[in-house]
């Protein structure tokens, strides 16, 4: 089983807007809402590809029912812990003539302490069926940035491989506590590793760094692809992985279908590089559809051909 945890689930609804202008009046030409946050998109992926997945978190109000219901109209297995306030509701405008995306994510409600130990209790007693567990997404207000940390530590301990995607002082407080992997995009690596990353060598070097700071292995995914720092045949390498870039619907969630993918074929007991190559296409085949963690499992096979792995090194050029 894999356990997915949303600390800060939410209702996702996106439109379509052409030609999007701030400070006029637009009509959509299409729109969906559906549950989102990083882990229930991951989620959302992973049972597509046929996997074994629960998706667990914080959910409260009359906006958290509507996302375990919907979760459950999905057939996606959850088992969230409600809390008092209400949870957020995300908005994401697209404008299919230019390709640009605007995003206006709400804070999120605020959790207590005795909610935050009534989900800790639940996350255990999960994990204890569980061989993967991966902690996504922003934190809702009144949990400390180590959070996450602490949750790595504690699953762990029951010997669940542990996986982390998230941003800034809570992405830089879990790495401490040694996941197995982390998996930020570009700009949330230069967050962690303190500078601007100008070319491949930046990109290989900087995966190389965020194994330093404490996860066992490390993924930066890119536009195009992603660089990753793993284990193979008992020993660290070095990868970059890509493939041509793709006429893109909407590219929001591009990510957590990658993550879903990689990890769908960890899962599977595939080989490392095949693990990345498999990630790779599924974020590349979500950009075509609407909505988050979206993706088609046949087409994801049809463009897995056209994932190119390179073994890299640092300070070397890619060809």
């Amino acid at each position: 089983m894999i356990i997915t945890v949303t600390l800060n689930a939410a209702l996702d609804k996106t439109l379509e807007v052409p030609n999007f202008t701030l400070g006029r009046r637009h009509r959509t030409v299409a729109q969906t809402t559906m549950p989102g946050g990083k882990g229930v998109n991951i989620a959302r992926a992973l049972k597509r590809l046929g996997q074994p997945v629960i998706a667990t978190g914080l959910a409260g109000g009359a906006t958290g029912n509507r996302i375990i219901d919907t979760l459950g109209e999905e057939a996606i297995l959850n088992a969230f812990v409600r809390i008092g306030e209400e949870s957020r509701t995300n908005t994401a405008v697209l404008d299919p003539t230019t390709g640009v995306h605007t995003e206006i994510n709400e804070r999120g409600p605020s959790v207590t302490a005795a909610e935050l130990e009534m989900f800790e209790e639940k996350l255990l007693y999960l994990a204890k069926g569980a061989s993967i567990c991966i902690f996504a997404g922003s934190l809702p207000r009144g949990l400390d940035p180590d959070i996450y940390a602490g949750l790595i530590r504690e699953v762990r301990r029951l010997g669940v491989v542990t996986m982390i995607d998230t941003e800034g002082e809570p992405l830089r407080q879990a790495v401490k506590a040694e996941p197995e992997l982390v998996s930020p995009n570009e700009l949330e690596a230069e967050e962690l590793v303190g500078h601007e990353f100008n070319d491949v060598d930046d990109r290989v070097h900087a995966v190389h760094e965020m194994t330093r700071l404490g996860p066992a292995e490390s993924i930066m995914t890119v536009d195009d692809g992603c660089y990753a720092h793993l284990h193979e045949n008992g020993s660290s390498a070095l990868y970059r992985v890509r493939i041509e870039e793709q006429e893109a619907r909407s590219s929001i969630g591009s990510g957590d279908a990658f993550l879903a993918g990689y990890v769908a074929a960890r899962y599977a007991g595939s080989s490392p590089v095949e693990c990345l190559r498999f990630g790779v296409a599924c974020g590349a085949e979500s950009i075509q559809h609407f909505g988050a963690g979206v993706i088609d499992p046949p087409a994801v096979d049809k463009l897995l051909s056209e994932v190119e792995a390179q073994p890299m090194e640092i300070g070397a050029e890619i060809s």
